[in-house]
């Protein structure tokens, strides 16, 4: 039974991020949730095996977070941040701060992780320029890096078609890293892969042929979730930090999927031992309750800008209408003390064995070319149809949600993020579905 009518017309939302005439002719709808599944308009339960967009590390429907927000929205349901502020907005950002590496504990708010992204490379210009070297405005990302759809993330961004279409307007003074992912040397690895350190060198060339002098920032995925799931090699992101900080550059940790317990620590920081300048988050901030996102900056770069600014001047020109909404607050507060509660980023780590042994056990399935993983993250790669990239993933993913399990796709590799609150009878069942399902597919 379905709790309001389905509507017959889906033609006015515009859907991000999706094939709109293929999903109308058949659409997938959700209609609630709970815990580590959804029920479908259609009455059908529907594992979710991928935290919804990698976001609800909580699970769905959680009560605290339901009350937090309900007792906000009829106490204070918005006030400005722009020199004004309310209670939860610090609050908020002392709990963030809390779980981040030491030193990164000046919290910026945003929206989302594509707000985060652009504010992270802002804050970087800015902090260049308050030290008195305002040439330096090269920013450099990596190739298959996802960092949002905003200009300053899909520049600094590698995935071919996220740029194509704007690619007459992205910012001029950008380059590129290498990607890590090579089959040939790392099919199959379980965590980080043993090969592709060297990789981090090219940011050596890259410098030399840029010249330290003009360049911000670089900026990485520690774990890249929307290209495909790839694993940084043993070595690399160290090699990254000691580049960076030898030519006074900064570097960005993008953790919008990787913070708040994905890898079964805080931060993906934390998890390598590997500390940036700057750290980009979102989604399982307030389990994807209510939009909101968040850059943590390092003192250092903080008070440089801070200090910079004319006495009773604003220092940073830059902020969002929404930066620590009272309902999103609240719903961040209540949040990161369920995460400690119920020791959640430590259940990832006990379960990220039996997740690894059941992703890998998808090895010699029909199609599989690669499996790949992290902490509860994991990627099967499938052997792409001649002349059609991403119809198998695709077909894949549409049998699994027929059976009853929800994962992610990207081209023609399959994405595996579940709520931390997953069990071991769940993990099974969402892998032996896949095994199921690829058996069937073409």
């Amino acid at each position: 039974m379905t709790s309001r009518p389905v509507i017959d017309d889906l033609s006015s939302f515009w859907m991000p991020f999706t094939a709109n005439r293929q999903f109308k002719a058949a659409p997938r709808l959700l209609e609630s949730a709970k815990g580590m599944y959804y029920r479908t308009t259609d009455g059908r339960e529907v594992l979710d095996g991928c935290a919804g967009l990698w976001c609800v590390n909580a699970g769905h429907g959680r009560d605290e977070i339901v009350a937090a927000i309900t007792e906000q929205l009829s106490t204070l349901d918005f006030a400005p941040t722009f020199q004004m502020g309310h209670p939860l907005a610090f609050e908020a950002a002392t709990k963030v701060a809390e779980l981040m590496p030491d030193g990164l504990d000046r919290i910026f708010f945003t929206n989302s992780g594509s707000e985060s992204v652009d504010t992270a490379l802002k804050i970087a210009l800015a902090y260049h320029r308050s030290r008195g070297e305002g040439q330096r405005t090269r920013l450099i990302g990596r190739e298959r890096g996802y960092h949002g759809v905003g200009f300053g993330g899909i520049s600094v961004g590698g995935i071919a078609p996220n740029r194509k279409t704007f690619s007459g307007a992205l910012l001029p003074a950008v380059d590129h890293l290498p990607h890590t992912h090579n089959l040939e040397h790392n099919a199959f690895s379980k965590g980080q892969p043993a090969w592709g350190a060297h990789l981090a060198d090219e940011l050596e060339r890259i410098v030399t042929l840029h010249d330290a002098s003009t360049i911000a920032a670089v900026i990485v995925e520690p774990v890249a979730g929307s290209t495909g799931v790839l694993i940084p090699p043993q070595g690399y992101l160290q090699k990254l930090r000691e580049i960076c900080t030898k030519h006074g550059i900064l570097l960005i940790f993008d953790e919008v999927i990787t913070a708040f317990g994905r890898v079964g620590k805080a931060t993906a920081s934390e998890y390598f031992g590997v500390t940036p300048d700057l750290i980009t988050m979102a989604k399982a901030i307030n389990n994807a309750a209510i939009p909101m996102g968040a850059v943590a900056a390092s003192r250092t770069i903080h008070d440089t800008i801070v200090n910079a600014g004319a006495q009773g001047a604003i220092e940073l020109f830059h902020g969002y209408t929404y930066s620590a909404h009272p309902a999103a607050a609240a719903a961040a507060v209540a949040t990161l003390d369920l995460y400690r509660r119920e020791g959640l980023f430590e259940r990832a780590a006990t379960m990220a064995p039996k997740f690894e042994a059941a992703a890998h056990s998808l090895r010699g399935a029909k199609h599989v070319k690669d499996v790949r993983n992290l902490g509860l993250i994991a990627g099967v790669e499938l052997e792409s149809r001649d002349g059609a990239p991403g119809a198998r993933a695709y077909e894949a993913f549409v049998k699994c949600f027929e059976a009853g399990v929800l994962v992610r796709f990207t081209g023609d590799i399959l994405a595996f993020s579940p709520p931390l609150i997953i069990d071991e009878e769940q993990i099974a069942h969402i892998f032996k579905t896949v095994g199921d399902v690829l058996a069937t597919v073409q």
